[in-house]
């Protein structure tokens, strides 16, 4: 009888001990897409024109997936247009069960023309989404704040500099948190 008893505790214990192990996940699922703005300082000469727009869209955290792209004004560093640049860039996003966005994105903008330009964002996110543990939410009031470097000086020397960023979703003035 000892021996069933045993094996039969045994049995008990693993069957509870192994349940408690799983905690259940609740993940709030957040995607962004339309335009943003992004404003950059600390930049001179050439540099100091380097302004845009752009249009993207991703869900949690993963690649960007751009869809349109533009500079405020011409520059030495970047023709504006269609073949004037390529973009890419990743965010990660996470959002808490009151709807508070946070995370990471970083962009790159490499020149065609003059070939050799590249722009590097780096920044944190924060926003709100609507999102649920069962639904994937809308980021909105979306704002990055961080820092940018522009390396290659491809036809001009003063398309090399660095500063601060301000991104803002939709919206063509915003301010950092």
């Amino acid at each position: 009888m000892n021996k069933v008893t045993s094996l039969t505790v045994l049995a008990l214990c693993l069957a509870v001990c192994s349940c408690g192990g799983k905690t259940p996940t609740n993940t709030v699922n957040t995607s962004t897409s339309g335009n943003w703005e992004v404003l950059m300082t600390g930049a001179t000469g050439e540099s100091s024109l380097l302004n845009f727009v752009t249009t993207f869209s991703v869900t949690n955290s993963g690649p960007l997936d751009f869809t349109a792209f533009s500079f405020f004004n011409d520059s030495a560093c970047f023709a504006n247009g269609t073949n004037g640049s390529t973009e890419t860039g990743t965010a990660s996003l996470t959002t808490s069960s009151t709807g508070a966005v946070t995370g990471t994105m970083s962009m790159s903008v490499t020149s065609v023309t003059p070939a050799g330009n590249v722009l590097t964002l780096n920044g944190n996110l924060t926003g709100t989404s609507n999102g649920t543990t069962s639904t994937t939410g809308t980021l909105s009031n979306g704002v990055v704040v961080g820092t940018w470097t522009l390396t290659g000086g491809a036809g001009d020397p003063s398309c090399i500099g660095s500063g601060d960023f301000l991104m803002c979703q939709g919206n063509d003035t915003c301010t950092a948190p």
